[in-house]
């Protein structure tokens, strides 16, 4: 159901040497701006345990027919690697993607990283924990021009699920999940500015304690931020409405395209700030 003439996609681009260290790109038709197309970069949900990035072509076509330069990853996932190995992977295809987008048009000045549910923590750590990009000697301050967390998990402790406990808790302290496993404890002045959306109701992922407890954190230290919340969606239809049969639910798409279109680049940002 996905258009197939509003776009060119690029399969199965390698960041690192396993197989699921790989992306897709989808590039937008015709000739680029003469600064480049703005770049996303999108990680999909699955609770770090599963999902593929061919399940996404409906957003990267999106995406594209809008004129961004999208890419889907796929990262190593639970039982194979913990959280972290998830991040690492994570921040490997940011760094990748920066070096590679402007020969498919692209501009590494507007780089976003996105996510859905488990794939917005994901981005979230990148745009607020400089550990994980700094391991390439970058920073998302002056890397990332800005985030999207679609129903993420940015404040999700207690944790009662066996895997998931797994994947945060202590090795040491099975009982325990750390403070810096959390998106919310790294919220800081020197976060990108951040569009965070959810479901109205969400029985997966809580928005009020989640979206809107970090939205909260971060405009606390005067970053820039906007929160939407739709009313017709659930953890799921919320972004299967960048697909065209669901779009009617919201306006997902419309929220995500104004937000990357509109933000400066991090140089500008900090010019005018």
């Amino acid at each position: 159901m996905t258009p197939q003439d509003t776009h060119q996609r690029v399969d199965g681009l390698a960041y690192g040497d396993h197989p699921r260290q790989c992306l897709d790109l989808y590039r937008p038709l015709g000739s680029a701006p003469a600064a480049g197309w703005p770049v996303l970069l999108f990680f999909y949900g699955g609770s770090w345990q599963s999902g593929h990035r061919s399940e996404y072509r409906f957003l990267g076509e999106a995406l594209a027919a809008c004129g961004i330069l999208a890419a889907v990853a796929d990262y190593r996932l639970h039982p194979e690697v913990r959280y972290d190995g998830v991040l690492t992977d994570s921040a490997a295809a940011l760094a990748w993607l920066r070096g590679a987008v402007a020969q498919h048009g692209g501009d590494p000045a507007r780089l976003f990283v996105a996510g859905h549910s488990a794939g917005a923590f994901n981005a979230a750590m990148l745009a607020l924990d400089a550990r994980w990009l700094g391991e390439h000697g970058l920073s998302p301050v002056t890397t990332l021009a800005g985030w999207v967390g679609v129903a993420g998990p940015y404040d999700f402790r207690p944790l009662l699920d066996p895997a998931l406990m797994a994947l945060f808790n202590r090795v040491d302290a099975p009982d325990t999940t750390p403070d810096d496993t959390q998106p919310i404890f790294y919220a800081s002045a020197d976060a990108p500015p951040a569009l965070l959306v959810a479901p109205r109701e969400d029985h997966i992922v809580y928005p009020g304690v989640n979206t809107g407890g970090l939205a909260q954190r971060l405009r606390m230290h005067a970053v820039p931020v906007t929160e939407r919340y739709y009313r017709r969606t659930n953890h799921y239809t919320v972004i299967g409405a960048l697909g065209e049969p669901l779009r009617p639910l919201a306006p997902v798409l419309e929220d995500v395209c104004e937000f990357v279109v509109c933000t400066p680049r991090p140089s500008e940002a900090h010019e005018h700030a």
